[in-house]
């Protein structure tokens, strides 16, 4: 489901705007939406936090280490161990 959002924008600009989206095939809707939902998406530091850790988890699954491993691992680090 989809909410609408309602801004006011310099009559300039939002030309300026319009000319963009025509010139990359979009509607003027789509660039907010994709500028809005990129701005969050930088600016979103727990997301960005859960991406590392998926991209981490990927990584350590493709060289073989499973979950059991991470935790003997982190268990000898805390015990100095490392």
């Amino acid at each position: 489901m989809t909410d609408q959002m309602i801004i006011r924008i310099d009559a300039d600009l939002k030309a300026r705007l319009n000319r963009l989206a025509r010139a990359e095939g979009k509607a003027t809707s789509q660039m907010v939406r994709e500028l809005i939902r990129d701005y969050v998406k930088e600016r979103d530091i727990g997301a960005y936090i859960d991406g590392l850790w998926e991209r981490i988890g990927t990584k350590l699954t493709e060289r073989g280490v499973r979950p059991a491993d991470i935790g003997k691992a982190i268990g000898r680090t805390r015990k100095g161990r490392g």
